[in-house]
């Protein structure tokens, strides 16, 4: 169990975060918010369907009660984009009218009335109102950090302030600013998850509150990020967002680890023509170029299309290190009818490089080599050709009484071809090549919208999914080179590459998923919500090569449960439960599979949402207990023949404790800022090893993070200027091993990266920027190396520049 002294830190964390969050709520909460929030009309959630203009806005006036005269010959053939999102009136109404010339004017006592749009002259710069009232989900072009509502905890339409967990959105904006291309660049700026690349640069995990990330989710459907399969990393052009949960997330999920969901959206077509042309040079020799182009294809806008292209060639600061990444993405809406929209859409990403596999080994007898920077242990001629190819299809049906039925569709197929190397034990080179093929297929339906109960009005979504995970591999061969080399004479173009003659093809195995879920926010009283859901699952697998690997979990059920109070009309304060099921194949004396591990996440704390969600913060205390953990039965006996025979029993149980600080959003009309901190402690409470209980579970992931990201755009004069910066900073981490004299360490420090950008709107199509990352050129490694084959010492990147240009069309 945690020891008093081993929860010290924990509680000073707790008291600094507390004391932290009291002193920015009462500098929030002072004369210059007040000042903002004059006025300002109470935001709530909408759901308009996309169609019709005098439809969606009658709908809406309906929602929103308010009075909206519309005159047939001003909207006549006009189409709207719909609204999904919490937002005020006068939000609401903005992005309805989005690309129709029409505004609406308020004239008091809750009537409005639709004009022609004022248009005006000179350079538009594109800064962000202060209040939210343009924050819709979308967040392209909204030049924010933060977003209007979130699907991914819950499956609810809720505002970051309404969903009672830890959750975060990376902006498009926020991408850009920071230059970034892939989905390793959101975790490194995304508070409270770790980029972990121990196994190789080109081997990333991810992991959040003390658990590895095993699920990345795209649109909404998870699919398998498996560790042991170098996956070519989501290609950032084609994306709008990231949303971003910390914590359990099974309501959504199904299968997986407590640690979170990392779920990407995918940009849209616009219904108003916009192109953009971007290229981008940075250090050692860093190309990128990407043409997004998208718009109405037809006269009424009912068909819209959108295509995004994409190539990057780039070397290393590493020594014969090279890749290249191509992207082509293509997406079309069609307005079948007034309420009916068709989605429809695909892509193909290819990634290689030569650079897969391993890294730096530890010295012998503990630390770090202290081998150059640009120091590349492997050979010129290997590769990892990575391709992935993907489908989807959405049907959007709008419903009487503002519901909306929704069934989507997915299929998405990698293959990957690896011929890599890593160094074992010092000196050591171990070959390995491997074809791997993995096909994920999903469906969802889901029914969703408000209903009316004892006075007050509701939210319900449920659904049916299923998801299918095809997995193989095969052509495999390996093998033990290059023995006895010096680490610190090696010339990675000095070594011929060995004959060798591949295996036959892998028998495939199987995943299944089906699942049946609901969820609900429930409306107690004003002030009070209480958000339930439950979602039962059907888990199957099935291994072709040995039907005694098979196994199935039935009518597994996940819960959910939050509280959310208002305290006022900026804060509120929650609590909640949420679980999530790992099946393991695992065997009892009974010879049947043991239960599933079990996380449950714990969480309090307090949201603030300022200037009408233009602003958001947080903070909260979390434990996550990971159970059932797989543990060897001491005696074996009838466990199966021979001396390695084992049965286990499901009793480990790891803890996760810590605090998660947040803030993101406008601080004023031209500043944005995103900022995150997070403590956690993760240790053995129970396990097979009792001399491991209370011992930490993982110290290779620091206990700490703070990430902050932050522009601003110059006023008067300067208004074509912005300039910001990034900061980076964990705490220590570690491996260690061996008792006595034996014993030995492996560590990096906590240290901290600094970035700057500095953008300048040279007319109103172009756009240029230039980021300086690791700004003080600090040296460190971001995974420390232990004995034998892995983890391995990864430098971080040096300081290093890039040059990006973007032409508006």
């Amino acid at each position: 169990m945690a020891t008093t002294q081993g929860m010290q830190p924990l509680a000073r964390a707790v008291h600094a975060a507390a004391l932290g969050l009291i002193i920015a709520g009462g500098s929030l909460t002072t004369a210059s918010l007040q000042a903002a929030e004059h006025g300002a009309q109470q935001s709530r959630t909408y759901q308009v369907p996309a169609g019709n203009l005098s439809s969606a806005l009658s709908g809406f006036a309906s929602q929103a009660r308010i009075t909206l005269p519309i005159e047939p010959g001003l909207v006549e053939g006009l189409r709207s984009p719909g609204l999904n999102a919490a937002t005020s009136v006068e939000g609401g109404l903005q992005q309805l009218l989005q690309g129709t010339g029409l505004q609406a004017v308020s004239q008091g006592n809750g009537l409005y009335l639709l004009t022609p749009q004022q248009t005006g002259t000179g350079l538009e710069l594109g800064a962000t109102s202060i209040t939210a009232k343009n924050l819709a989900a979308t967040t392209e072009n909204s030049g924010s950090y933060t977003t209007g509502a979130m699907q991914t905890a819950t499956k609810l339409p809720l505002t970051l302030r309404e969903t009672p967990q830890s959750v975060s959105v990376i902006t498009r904006k926020r991408m850009d600013d920071k230059a970034m291309t892939s989905i390793s660049d959101v975790v490194k700026s995304a508070p409270g998850i770790f980029l972990n690349n121990s196994g190789g640069v080109g081997w990333p995990t991810f992991s959040a509150r003390g658990f590895d990330v095993d699920n990345v989710m795209y649109d909404g459907f998870p699919t398998s990020f498996l560790t042991y399969l170098p996956s070519g990393e989501a290609n950032l052009a084609m994306y709008d967002r990231v949303e971003i949960v910390r914590g359990a997330a099974g309501l959504t999920q199904g299968a997986g680890n407590p640690a979170g969901a990392i779920n990407l959206i995918r940009k849209r077509p616009t219904h108003q023509f916009q192109g953009t042309l971007t290229g981008s040079a940075g250090s050692w020799d860093d190309y990128t170029g990407t043409l997004d182009v998208g718009g109405p294809v037809n006269e009424s806008g009912t068909l819209r299309a959108r295509t995004v292209v994409s190539r990057q060639d780039a070397k290393s600061f590493r020594d014969s290190v090279e890749s290249d990444a191509d992207l082509f993405y293509g997406v079309v809406d069609a307005d079948l009818s007034d309420s009916t929209t068709l989605t429809l859409g695909g892509y193909r990403q290819k990634n290689h490089t030569n650079y897969i596999w391993g890294g730096l080994p530890m010295a012998r007898g503990g630390g770090h080599l202290g081998l150059p920077r640009d120091t590349f242990l492997g050979h010129d001629w290997e590769y990892s050709d990575n391709r992935t190819t993907g489908y989807f299809a959405t049907l959007e049906q709008g419903l009487a009484n503002d519901w909306t039925l929704r069934l989507a569709a997915m299929q998405s197929k990698t293959d990957t071809d690896v011929l890599a190397s890593s160094v074992w034990e010092y000196d050591r080179h171990y070959l390995w090549t491997e074809a791997m093929e993995q096909k994920e297929t999903g469906y969802d339906l889901a029914l969703n919208g408000p209903f009316q109960l004892l006075g007050q009005e509701h939210d319900l979504s449920v659904g049916v999914s299923k998801r299918k995970l095809d997995y193989r591999s095969g052509k495999a061969w390996s093998k033990f080179i290059d023995a006895g080399s010096n680490p610190f004479e090696w010339d990675p173009g000095a070594h011929a590459k060995p004959d060798y003659v591949k295996g036959s093809n892998g028998l495939p195995e199987t995943t299944t998923q089906d699942s049946v879920y609901a969820s609900t926010r429930l409306r107690l009283s004003e002030p009070l919500s209480l958000i339930l859901g439950g979602r039962l699952d059907w888990y199957e697998f099935d291994d072709s090569a040995s039907s005694e690997n098979n196994y199935k979990i039935t009518r597994n059920l996940t819960r959910y449960a939050g509280l959310v109070y208002d305290l006022d009309a900026n804060h509120s304060v929650y609590v909640s439960y949420t679980d999530i099921f790992k099946p393991q194949s695992d065997k009892g004396l009974d010879g049947k599979v043991i239960v599933p591990v079990v996380g449950e996440n714990y969480e309090v704390g307090i949201k603030g949402e300022y200037f009408e969600g233009a602003l958001n913060a947080s903070m909260a205390v979390f434990q996550i207990d990971q159970k059932n953990r797989a543990q060897d039965l001491p005696d074996y006996k009838g466990c199966g023949s021979g001396p390695t025979s084992a049965c286990y029993e499901a009793a480990g149980l790891v803890r996760s404790r810590g605090v998660d600080l947040e803030i993101q959003g406008a601080l004023t009309d031209n500043w944005q800022l995103a900022a995150g901190y997070t403590y956690t402690q993760t240790q053995y409470v129970n396990d097979a090893n009792p001399a491991r209980e209370g011992e930490d579970f993982d110290r290779k992931k620091p206990r700490q993070l703070f990430k902050l990201s932050t522009i601003y755009t110059l006023p008067g004069v300067l208004e074509r200027w912005r300039v910001g910066g990034d900061i980076y900073q964990q705490s220590r981490i570690r491996a260690s091993g061996g008792t006595g004299a034996t014993a030995w360490k492996n560590e990096q420090g906590s240290y901290a990266v600094v970035g700057l950008v500095a953008g300048y709107k040279a007319s109103e199509q172009l756009d240029l920027q230039v980021n300086v990352n690791n700004l003080f050129d600090r040296t460190y490694y971001s995974s420390v190396a232990s004995g034998g084959w892995t983890p391995y010492d990864i430098y971080g990147d040096p300081r290093n520049m890039k040059l990006t240009a973007r032409y508006s069309f």
